[in-house]
């Protein structure tokens, strides 16, 4: 179960003066475990941004060849201070990350050690912006776009959950928590099975997912509409991106305090603790390989939804 370190990590970030190092300090009682926090500023703002690394036992860290297994919390702030006050329904995703590290650090201090390494990354900042946006205000981010998925981004890793809160739309009418089409490179792919498998043994319901347009998969700053920023991970990677979306059966501001759900959030983390062990076993596949390089040779290069577009387009991705 999940939801102790889900109760905890909420408990520690409900305060107008969390910082980083709280969460570092957190771990502390596991010493193999790595986990560091990176406070970064720029013209718009700062925030801290907090790096957990678990070691597998057959893992890159270990010098073996084990999956790595990304996990990003993906959000604008944990809270809107001044103008809010508490934890604001757009910390689900640090909640579920740093909840997520706290229960495999737990796993591997009492022997369960996953077979690859599991590297999640998200940020800390209790008094972030809020914007306007349709049908409902959004959390805005306390930094550039850019400098956001530069400082989240997990190279190593050879696929990406990345969790977010999705409750400011009119597409997902369920509580609980729901996941994307793998987006890859550009194109977005069919739902992935083995996670289809995975949500529902781990929930014991029937699977929910959500849809996505190519707008949701490119790079926010380009004028278009976006669900939200659940699948920005993808834009600076080639590693397969899946969405967790925690969702409710309403139409919820993602800068609405007391709006989020522990059960909710415990669900996500159990699922995504147990896509860890799979995938890091090489028993579970974001996407079918061959599907892909026969969809890439009929139809070329995608990664150009990758950039801001237009003349950049033209542009590899890092240089956008």
């Amino acid at each position: 179960m999940s939801l102790k370190q889900t109760l905890c990590v909420y408990d520690l970030i409900d305060s107008a003066s969390v910082r980083g190092e709280d969460i570092v300090a957190l771990f502390q009682g596991f010493p193999q475990i790595n986990v560091t926090s990176k406070t970064v500023k720029d013209l718009k703002g700062q925030s801290d941004f907090v790096r957990i690394h678990i070691p597998g036992a057959q893992g890159k860290s270990q010098g073996k060849g084990a999956p790595t297994l990304g996990i990003i919390g993906r959000l604008g702030g944990i809270g809107a201070r001044p103008s809010r006050i508490g934890v604001v329904s757009d910390a689900d995703g640090a909640i579920a990350a740093v909840a997520a590290g706290l229960k495999l650090a737990e796993m591997h201090e009492k022997g369960d050690k996953l077979a690859g390494d599991v590297i999640i990354t998200t940020h800390i900042c209790p008094n972030a912006p809020t914007r306007p946006h349709t049908p409902v205000d959004f959390m805005d981010s306390p930094l550039e776009d850019a400098t956001m998925n530069q400082h989240e981004a997990i190279p190593e890793a050879d696929a990406i959950l990345s969790v977010d809160t999705t409750k400011g739309n009119r597409l997902l009418n369920h509580k609980g928590y729901a996941l994307s089409p793998t987006v890859k490179s550009g194109y977005i792919l069919p739902v992935s099975e083995d996670l289809i498998r995975l949500m529902e043994w781990s929930s014991g319901q029937k699977a929910v997912t959500f849809p996505l347009s190519i707008q949701d998969i490119t790079p926010y700053g380009n004028g278009l509409h976006h669900i939200n920023s659940i699948l920005q991970p993808a834009v600076s990677t080639s590693a397969p991106v899946v969405g967790v979306a925690i969702c409710s059966d309403t139409v919820v501001p993602g800068c609405s305090t007391g709006a989020s759900h522990e059960v909710d959030i415990a669900a996500a983390v159990k699922f995504m603790i147990e896509v860890a062990k799979a995938f890091t076993e090489n028993q579970c596949k974001f996407y079918d390989v061959e599907q892909y390089a026969l969809l890439t040779s009929l139809y070329g290069d995608m990664s150009h939804l990758q950039t801001v577009g237009g003349c950049a387009a033209k542009k590899p991705l890092s240089d956008s």
